[in-house]
Protein backbone atom coordinates (compact mmCIF):
# COMPACT_ATOMS: atom_id res chain seq x y z
CA UNK A 1 0.00 0.00 0.00
CA UNK A 2 3.31 2.55 0.65
CA UNK A 3 4.53 1.43 -1.87
CA UNK A 4 1.91 1.97 -4.42
CA UNK A 5 1.00 5.49 -2.85
CA UNK A 6 4.48 6.47 -3.46
CA UNK A 7 4.30 5.43 -6.91
CA UNK A 8 0.77 7.56 -7.31
CA UNK A 9 2.74 10.62 -5.97
CA UNK A 10 5.99 10.31 -7.94
CA UNK A 11 3.84 9.81 -10.97
CA UNK A 12 1.53 12.64 -10.40
CA UNK A 13 4.64 15.23 -10.02
CA UNK A 14 6.71 13.61 -13.32
CA UNK A 15 2.90 14.14 -15.08
CA UNK A 16 2.63 17.78 -13.71
CA UNK A 17 7.06 18.58 -14.42
CA UNK A 18 6.07 16.97 -18.28
CA UNK A 19 3.26 19.20 -18.92
CA UNK A 20 4.48 22.05 -17.30
CA UNK A 21 7.80 22.33 -19.79
CA UNK A 22 5.90 19.90 -22.73
CA UNK A 23 2.24 20.45 -22.59
CA UNK A 24 -0.27 23.04 -23.96
CA UNK A 25 -0.79 26.14 -22.80
CA UNK A 26 -3.74 24.28 -20.60
CA UNK A 27 -1.96 21.79 -19.25
CA UNK A 28 1.18 24.54 -18.14
CA UNK A 29 -0.89 27.17 -16.84
CA UNK A 30 -2.70 23.87 -14.92
CA UNK A 31 1.01 22.53 -13.60
CA UNK A 32 1.68 26.29 -12.57
CA UNK A 33 -1.52 26.27 -10.53
CA UNK A 34 -0.88 22.92 -8.96
CA UNK A 35 2.60 23.58 -7.74
CA UNK A 36 1.75 27.02 -6.32
CA UNK A 37 -0.63 25.74 -4.29
CA UNK A 38 1.31 23.30 -3.15
CA UNK A 39 3.85 25.19 -2.57
CA UNK A 40 0.83 27.34 -0.36
CA UNK A 41 0.11 23.92 1.27
CA UNK A 42 3.39 23.21 2.59
CA UNK A 43 4.25 27.00 3.77
CA UNK A 44 0.64 26.68 5.73
CA UNK A 45 1.42 23.23 7.05
CA UNK A 46 4.68 24.50 8.27
CA UNK A 47 3.12 27.52 9.65
CA UNK A 48 0.68 25.73 11.84
CA UNK A 49 3.83 23.50 12.86
CA UNK A 50 5.56 27.15 13.96
CA UNK A 51 2.16 28.01 15.63
CA UNK A 52 1.89 24.63 17.78
CA UNK A 53 5.72 24.67 18.72
CA UNK A 54 5.01 28.24 20.47
CA UNK A 55 2.33 27.01 22.27
CA UNK A 56 3.79 24.21 23.48
CA UNK A 57 7.19 26.18 24.22
CA UNK A 58 4.37 29.01 25.93
CA UNK A 59 3.56 26.10 28.37
CA UNK A 60 0.16 25.57 27.60
CA UNK A 61 0.58 22.01 27.62
CA UNK A 62 2.66 21.75 31.01
CA UNK A 63 0.18 24.07 32.22
CA UNK A 64 -2.63 21.87 32.00
CA UNK A 65 -1.02 18.82 33.49
CA UNK A 66 0.49 20.78 36.29
CA UNK A 67 -3.45 21.66 37.06
CA UNK A 68 -4.26 17.95 36.97
CA UNK A 69 -1.41 16.77 38.97
CA UNK A 70 -2.97 19.45 41.61
CA UNK A 71 -6.36 18.26 41.32
CA UNK A 72 -5.22 14.79 42.03
CA UNK A 73 -2.79 15.97 45.01
CA UNK A 74 -6.11 17.25 46.37
CA UNK A 75 -8.16 14.06 46.38
CA UNK A 76 -5.46 12.07 47.97
CA UNK A 77 -4.79 14.51 50.47
CA UNK A 78 -8.76 14.10 51.19
CA UNK A 79 -8.52 10.15 50.90
CA UNK A 80 -10.06 9.09 54.04
CA UNK A 81 -13.65 10.56 52.17
CA UNK A 82 -13.29 8.98 48.94
CA UNK A 83 -14.05 5.16 48.38
CA UNK A 84 -11.51 3.00 46.99
CA UNK A 85 -13.43 2.95 43.64
CA UNK A 86 -12.36 6.52 43.06
CA UNK A 87 -8.73 6.21 44.58
CA UNK A 88 -8.31 3.38 41.87
CA UNK A 89 -9.93 5.86 39.14
CA UNK A 90 -7.70 8.44 40.32
CA UNK A 91 -4.56 5.95 40.28
CA UNK A 92 -5.64 5.25 36.54
CA UNK A 93 -5.69 9.25 35.61
CA UNK A 94 -2.39 9.57 36.92
CA UNK A 95 -0.81 6.55 34.95
CA UNK A 96 -2.73 8.47 32.22
CA UNK A 97 -1.38 12.12 32.73
CA UNK A 98 2.58 10.96 33.09
CA UNK A 99 1.37 8.97 29.63
CA UNK A 100 0.95 12.25 28.14
CA UNK A 101 3.90 13.78 29.81
CA UNK A 102 5.95 11.12 28.55
CA UNK A 103 4.16 11.45 24.94
CA UNK A 104 4.95 15.53 25.23
CA UNK A 105 8.49 15.38 26.04
CA UNK A 106 8.37 12.59 23.29
CA UNK A 107 6.98 15.31 21.12
CA UNK A 108 9.03 17.91 22.30
CA UNK A 109 12.33 16.23 21.82
CA UNK A 110 11.28 15.60 17.96
CA UNK A 111 10.56 19.15 17.93
CA UNK A 112 13.71 20.81 19.22
CA UNK A 113 15.29 17.82 16.01
CA UNK A 114 13.42 19.37 13.07
CA UNK A 115 14.78 22.55 13.89
CA UNK A 116 18.52 22.02 14.31
CA UNK A 117 18.14 19.40 10.97
CA UNK A 118 15.52 21.81 9.32
CA UNK A 119 11.72 20.80 8.89
CA UNK A 120 11.12 22.42 5.75
CA UNK A 121 13.43 18.87 3.95
CA UNK A 122 11.49 16.72 6.21
CA UNK A 123 7.84 17.22 5.64
CA UNK A 124 6.59 14.01 6.34
CA UNK A 125 8.36 13.90 9.82
CA UNK A 126 6.51 17.52 10.53
CA UNK A 127 3.08 15.68 8.95
CA UNK A 128 3.71 13.13 11.40
CA UNK A 129 4.44 15.55 14.38
CA UNK A 130 1.13 17.48 13.24
CA UNK A 131 -0.35 13.97 13.98
CA UNK A 132 0.94 13.68 17.15
CA UNK A 133 0.33 17.11 18.61
CA UNK A 134 -3.78 16.16 17.58
CA UNK A 135 -3.06 12.73 19.38
CA UNK A 136 -1.70 14.57 22.47
CA UNK A 137 -5.07 16.82 22.21
CA UNK A 138 -7.03 14.65 22.25
CA UNK A 139 -5.88 12.48 25.02
CA UNK A 140 -5.32 15.60 27.23
CA UNK A 141 -9.13 16.51 26.13
CA UNK A 142 -10.11 12.80 27.67
CA UNK A 143 -7.99 13.45 30.63
CA UNK A 144 -9.98 16.36 31.45
CA UNK A 145 -12.99 14.88 30.77
CA UNK A 146 -12.19 12.22 33.18
CA UNK A 147 -10.67 13.67 35.36
CA UNK A 148 -13.70 16.76 36.38
CA UNK A 149 -16.14 13.58 35.97
CA UNK A 150 -13.83 12.50 39.14
CA UNK A 151 -14.45 15.21 41.30
CA UNK A 152 -17.57 15.81 40.74
CA UNK A 153 -17.82 11.84 42.04
CA UNK A 154 -15.48 13.20 45.02
CA UNK A 155 -17.52 16.01 45.52
CA UNK A 156 -21.18 13.52 45.86
CA UNK A 157 -19.34 11.59 47.98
Amino acid sequence: MKSLLQFAVVLLVAILVYNYFYGTSEEKAQSKDVFVKSGQTVVAAWDLLKSEKAKFDAGKYDAALEKLGGAYRTIRQHAQHVDANLLRRLDELETRKRNIEGELQAIEQTDQELRETGAARQPAAAAEQLQRKAELLRSMESLVRDTDALLKAAGQE
